[in-house]
């Protein structure tokens, strides 16, 4: 493996602005690693070769002009294909979307090419984002690098994969349920969802807009600082864009203190139907929070074993609404039009029978049921209550602590097809990162090391109050620092099964 690959993206971004490495050479260091692994792992469905070596060439004439470079530029960046690039395809997973290239930029890549980023292509996922296993794309699984007969996580796997396999350096994925988080969890990595509003959603392909959080995966707390700092502010593109400062997650990252922190241990997301590896890992991590001088206590938030329920509500509704537009008559597929003289909604229904997967089409009936005359009071009306139960859970929880900390997923990562035909048990690997999208919070997801009995990652959560962001990138720093003390030698020093 080149060493060039091996660099955390801030040390990248340190050789390029110093010389000791060319854009243009690290990010063919990172295409050659997609050419060695990719096959295996299937964690990009594009890679844009001429375009990433174009944006590190233009990297490296800014530098030899002596133009003062932006804290990333020259880091090679993986992109999930629910972020729009200008003429590049963007398919979201589904076959319905098959050959699209967007006409415009999402804000997000927008301001990564504005930072002299390289966007090295698009990422694997769960069709629309519907997922927990990146098992539902139309164009076949990712493979978790730990271990190629298990999922990566969902439905941001192809991005925590891309990383996780030393194929880029950072990456970008998107959260509705929990979606850049436990892929991090399942692949030892890092993955952020940030406050609802923190960063745009203009040109995020809108699974639920309530929901939905673009974020920055990464392996190092420092290095998704960097990348968060770089993608959130205002958007006036985005109606639910946050108008105000962005918290100092960098600083916050650098500053890794928890000396004199509340740490709160969520009672309702962890012990009972949690591996006991992934628990046990995730108590050591507490004693050694408390070993910082943090003060640890439990705390209980009645109202989160609904939280999935309601979400499985809120979720496929505002999917039902959104998803809508793909009707085979603006973009994308069309299927049906050449046989004989079909109507326009013979068309309509046809494409859509044949571009979107069995996942998509369950959440589509789900939500269009839940939003129909008679029963909307009793579903989507009833969840939203839940809803306004959890944020009160946790604006009570946030009176009593800094941050909120639990496991991120309940189990380490299962083999490849085992939970397909269970989709209850397939949603069941989001109980512990639903409750912070609901509530339009803050999460973070960080290494906590291996679960003895299968050497695979878990992941520990911590999450923050509304635009409290810094607060997670300093606990999350702090924990790194003394869990890497304890192995002696990053979770990722090796993609181990490649």
């Amino acid at each position: 493996m080149s060493d060039l690959i091996r660099l955390t993206a801030a040390e990248t971004a340190a050789a390029v602005a110093s010389g000791a490495a060319s854009a243009v050479e690290v990010a063919q260091a990172h295409l050659d690693r997609i050419s060695e692994v990719d096959e295996r792992v299937h964690a990009f469905l594009h890679v844009d070769t001429e375009g990433a070596l174009a944006a590190a060439a233009a990297v490296d004439s800014a530098r030899a002009a002596g133009a003062t470079l932006s804290p990333l530029a020259g880091v090679p960046l993986a992109l999930k294909d629910v972020m729009t690039q200008k003429g590049i395809p963007t398919t979201c997973g589904s076959r319905i979307l098959e050959g699209w290239r967007p006409p415009y930029d999402s804000t997000v890549t927008a301001r990564l090419k504005a930072a002299g980023v390289v966007i090295l292509g698009k990422t694997n996922m769960d069709e629309f984002a519907m997922g927990s296993s990146t098992e539902h794309s139309a164009y076949g699984p990712t493979h978790n690098p730990w271990d190629l007969d298990r999922i990566p996580g969902g439905s941001g796997g192809g991005s925590a994969a891309a990383v996780a396999a030393f194929e880029a350096p950072l990456a970008i994925g998107t959260d509705t349920g929990g979606s850049i988080r436990q892929p991090a969890a399942v692949t030892g990595t890092v993955g952020v969802k940030p406050t609802y509003g923190a960063v745009s959603r203009y040109g995020l392909v809108a699974l639920a807009s309530s929901l939905d959080q673009a974020g920055p995966c990464a392996r190092t707390v420092l290095d998704a600082a960097l990348l968060h700092a770089t993608i959130a502010g205002h958007d006036p593109l985005d109606s639910t864009s946050f108008d105000g400062p962005v918290p100092d997650v960098v600083g916050a990252a650098l500053r890794a203190d928890v000396q004199g922190m509340r740490i709160g241990v969520v009672k309702e997301l962890s012990g009972e139907g949690y591996q006991a590896g992934v628990q046990q890992r995730f108590d050591e991590a507490v004693a050694l929070l408390t070993g910082m001088g943090a003060e640890v206590v439990e705390v209980s938030c009645p109202n989160f074993p609904y939280a999935l329920a309601a979400y499985y509500l809120i979720l496929p509704s505002e999917c039902s609404s959104n998803l809508a537009k793909f009707d085979g008559m603006r973009f994308g597929l069309r299927v049906g039009e050449d046989d004989g003289d079909p109507s326009v909604e013979q068309v309509m229904g046809r494409t859509r029978a044949a571009g979107f997967g069995a996942e998509a089409i369950r959440r589509i009936m789900l939500g269009t049921y839940a939003l129909s005359a008679g029963y909307y009071d009793a579903y989507y009306g009833q969840a939203q209550k839940v809803r306004t139960l959890i944020a009160r859970d946790f604006a009570a929880a946030f009176e009593q602590v800094d941050v909120l900390i639990s496991p991120t997923a309940p189990t380490t990562a299962f083999k490849l097809g085992e939970k397909l035909d269970d989709p209850l048990a397939m949603y069941l690997n989001d109980v512990a990162t639903i409750p912070a999208n609901l509530a339009g919070i803050p999460g973070m997801s960080l290494p906590a090391g291996l679960a003895p009995e299968d050497g695979l990652p878990v992941g520990l959560q911590i999450m923050a109050p509304a635009m409290a962001d810094d607060r997670l990138y300093n606990v999350g720093a702090a924990l790194e620092a003394a869990l890497l003390s304890n192995w002696g030698r990053p979770i990722l020093q090796e993609a181990p099964s490649l």
